[in-house]
């Protein structure tokens, strides 16, 4: 019987290839594939379902063996984890390239989507993005934190900051001086980087029919359009909307037991990027309901002024308390 199934267990330098029959029994056993013979090893095999972690250069090589007619999915770590033999073969590169292949032909698996090299240049800008913003918010937490051994407190925003610091930079001594100049320096090349990336991202957005559409929706702006498109593509790797949302992390953590239904705050699980890109869009719209009257706001007008909508902080350290979030 010819190789149907094959679970690989990648790496940075040397890969682990486990590959089965139709009947289930291994046929191709390779612990230990160079990097540079990994590409040559899966040509010579016939069309079959090959199965991966989600890890570095899983879609790089999820790519890579499409072009030779294999099928490739995706799964995440902690989903093939059940399926690892332990005891006597313990925990080691072969037997994690054999748990991906009987992971792989799971009815009830659930699988990443697959990313081509625009999304995943796309999510290269964000990240980078994210990190800029990061590293500015340090910065000014750093200089705030300089010029309160001086007894300078100013206020957190940055723009108040840039204004009321110019005040104080006389009476701060010379070594002190300089340190907070070069950090409000570097502060505003990351913030001249951040216009950049806004810019590269918005276009992005504006080239594309889907991101367009995204658009129309309330509370969605360049940003989370993208970045959307960029994670879930076409999203056919989901049934419905709350599949989306259950992947993201947006839906609430059950906690049912006895016939007794008890739903917790939502699960944070996922992408927490795209999750707070639509948590602050949300925010956005409430927000900004006002007085509109139209359908969507009386919506979500009536989320807000539900009982348990915004419950109170003391009720919110109530034992027990288990309210939607």
């Amino acid at each position: 019987m010819s190789i149907v199934t094959v679970g690989i267990d990648l790496a940075k330098n040397v890969f682990a290839v486990h590959g089965v029959d139709e009947a289930g029994k291994a046929k191709l056993i390779k612990p230990r594939v160079p990097r540079d013979q990994l590409v040559t090893l899966i040509a010579q095999l016939p069309p079959c379902l090959i199965g991966m972690e989600a890890c570095s250069g899983a879609h790089h090589w999820a790519r890579m063996f499409q072009q030779y007619a294999h099928t490739v999915k995706l799964m995440a770590p902690k989903l093939v984890a059940p399926y690892r033999t332990s005891g006597k073969r313990g925990k080691n590169d072969a037997a994690d390239a054999a748990a991906i292949c009987e992971a792989v032909t799971r009815p009830s698996m659930r699988f990443v989507p697959l990313k081509d090299e625009h999304q995943q240049a796309t999510l290269c800008l964000h990240r980078t993005r994210q990190g800029f913003i990061e590293e500015r918010t340090a910065i000014y937490n750093r200089i705030r934190g300089l010029l309160s051994e001086f007894g300078v407190v100013l206020p957190q925003s940055p723009v108040r900051l840039r204004r009321e610091i110019t005040a104080h930079l006389e009476v701060l001594p010379g070594w002190a001086r300089r340190c907070v100049n070069d950090l409000l320096e570097h502060a505003s090349l990351l913030e001249d980087r951040l216009v950049e990336y806004d810019r590269a991202i918005g276009e992005i957005a504006r080239e594309d029919e889907r991101s367009k559409r995204l658009m129309q929706l309330r509370g969605i702006g360049p940003t989370t359009a993208s970045a959307l498109l960029a994670s879930l593509g076409a999203g056919h790797d989901f049934r419905n909307g709350r599949q989306v949302a259950a992947w993201i992390g947006l839906t609430p953590g059950q906690h049912s037991s006895g016939g007794k239904q008890r739903l917790g705050s939502i699960t944070k699980a996922g992408d927490a990027y795209l999750r707070s890109l639509l948590v602050l869009g949300a925010r956005s719209v409430i927000a900004n309901l006002g007085e509109k009257q139209d359908r969507f706001s009386r919506w979500v007008r009536s989320l807000v002024e539900r009982p348990n909508a915004r419950p109170s902080r003391s009720r919110r350290r109530m034992p027990g308390w288990h309210g939607r979030a």
